[in-house]
């Protein structure tokens, strides 16, 4: 029986939108045009080589037309990012138009649609795909740094799944904004050996984007604070400098707020009974280290009052068990501050009832017994081949109070973990770093309201969050590229 053709169901082409079908038209040129155009246009054939060059410019009067510049938000937090970005391209007529916001942290989300007055902000960045982004000419994200696959640079785009850092790679992938700004800690610098950072460069590089990279510390950007960041940019015109920003500087003092409620605690009151609060400025309390900026626990009789001698014998172990010495002897590799024998404290502090005068510092929580540690995979174990010996209780973050602030001077990174351990003198008191001082610390404005979280929350998201002023900067300069 003869077979008869004709089109089945479903077969065929897909038919193209309207949007997208292809009109001819005849253009001419001259010769030397025609060489210019084969020279420094991209693309596979002549015809997608003229449509580079007019898209690129089209693209480019559309900007300095209609001088709206639209951007995404990932890994927002309290937006820190975006609020550097939209100022600097403010200064330059812009309009800064937000079209996607992502960020998994419900405080921080409470925190971001509060300011920037927003209902729909994504969550799991992991679970959008990016065709569902509205176009955008600007990325902007503060992505965590985590280890890419060991595997080496051999696999190209597989080298980054799983890590947060392939999903800025994919929607750069996919949407090819203009530009983009990244922002990471100071760590990505020297993470798996500087390998995390060659491959986020080279991926970006591959994406056709010219990436300069820089770290840069906040102090020399006008803010009270040394927070030092690796910064990341990108375009697809050229490099953008991060070299020589003008440099601005502040301390702690302009920022201080005053006449704030202190804390009366047994912590502080034991403080003041041993240290007027002029004395304790600048001082850093914790039982690690020595010097004469440091104040320790034994010295205001935190876990109880301390003799002369038991005081002077706290400071010399403090120097004594951080010398290389032991560690060679105790058969160890060296860290700082071991823990020392009987017999090898007996060699530098004589006492004729040595053993009951160090186990009363036991008792009283100054001193601990335990096992030297080794080394093992890159941590340190204890080591339970080896005797147990006396060591200083040092857990920094276990005192009300870490460090009193100087006005005179710059306040410490901000880490979310102990930021709630910095104390400042206010009058005749101390009480700790308020939230509004953390965020001028940061560069954030006067009217970005923190107040409806709990303290914790706001000072873990100030912990974490950009410094505004380096975002400034930076993003000036890609507001000058993006607008010539």
């Amino acid at each position: 029986m003869p077979q008869h053709g004709g089109k089945r169901e479903g077969s065929g082409r897909t038919p193209l939108p309207e949007s997208k079908k292809k009109i001819a038209k005849t253009i001419y040129f001259t010769p030397s045009l025609q060489n210019d155009i084969e020279r420094y246009a991209t693309g596979d054939s002549f015809s997608e080589k003229c449509i580079d060059l007019i898209s690129t410019q089209i693209a480019k009067r559309k900007r300095n037309t209609e001088k709206r510049v639209k951007f995404i938000d990932l890994f927002a937090g309290l937006g820190g990012i975006r609020l550097g970005f939209e100022k600097a391209f403010k200064k330059r007529g812009y309009e800064p138009v937000c079209v996607f916001s992502s960020e998994i942290k419900d405080y921080a989300i409470k925190a971001y649609k509060n300011y920037f007055k927003e209902d729909e902000i994504a969550g799991d960045i992991t679970k959008i795909n990016a065709n569902e982004i509205e176009d955008f000419d600007f990325l902007l994200g503060g992505f965590p740094c985590q280890p890419f696959s060991a595997a080496g640079l051999g696999l190209g785009f597989e080298d980054t799944r799983g890590t947060l850092f392939f999903e800025i790679e994919r929607i750069l992938k996919e949407k090819q904004p203009y530009g983009f700004l990244l922002e990471n800690v100071e760590g990505l610098i020297n993470h798996d050996d500087g390998r995390t950072l060659l491959i986020i460069i080279e991926h970006l590089k591959k994406l056709n984007y010219y990436v300069s990279y820089r770290l840069l510390d906040s102090q020399y950007f006008g803010l009270a604070q040394s927070r030092k960041r690796v910064y990341i940019v990108g375009t697809k015109d050229a490099h953008i400098s991060l070299d020589n920003f003008e440099e601005h500087t502040s301390v702690f003092g302009d920022i201080m707020e005053h006449g704030l409620p202190t804390v009366d605690s047994d912590f502080t009151r034991k403080l003041f009974s041993r240290f007027t609060p002029q004395q304790v400025v600048g001082k850093a309390i914790k039982d690690k280290r020595g010097g004469a900026d440091n104040i320790h626990s034994w010295e205001i009789g935190l876990k109880g009052s301390t003799t002369e001698e038991q005081t002077a014998f706290l400071n010399l172990l403090l120097l004594e068990r951080r010398k290389r010495k032991w560690a060679a002897e105790i058969g160890i590799d060296w860290m700082d501050g071991m823990p020392l024998t009987e017999k090898q404290i007996a060699t530098f502090f004589p006492h004729k009832n040595l053993k009951a005068f160090l186990d009363k510092l036991v008792k009283m929580g100054y001193l601990t017994l335990e096992h030297p540690r080794k080394r093992e995979k890159g941590r340190r174990i204890p080591d339970e081949t080896k005797p147990k010996g006396y060591n200083i209780v040092a857990g920094k973050l276990s005192f009300e109070f870490t460090k009193i602030l100087n006005p005179a001077d710059l306040a410490p990174t901000l880490v979310a973990m102990d930021v709630s351990h910095l104390g400042v003198i206010d009058g005749t008191g101390l009480r700790r770093l308020s939230i509004r001082e953390g965020q001028r610390l940061c560069g954030f404005p006067e009217d970005y309201d923190l107040s409806f979280l709990k303290e914790s929350e706001a000072f873990d998201l100030l912990g974490n969050t950009v410094c505004i002023p380096v975002i400034e900067a930076i993003s000036e300069r890609l507001a000058e590229m993006y607008s010539n």
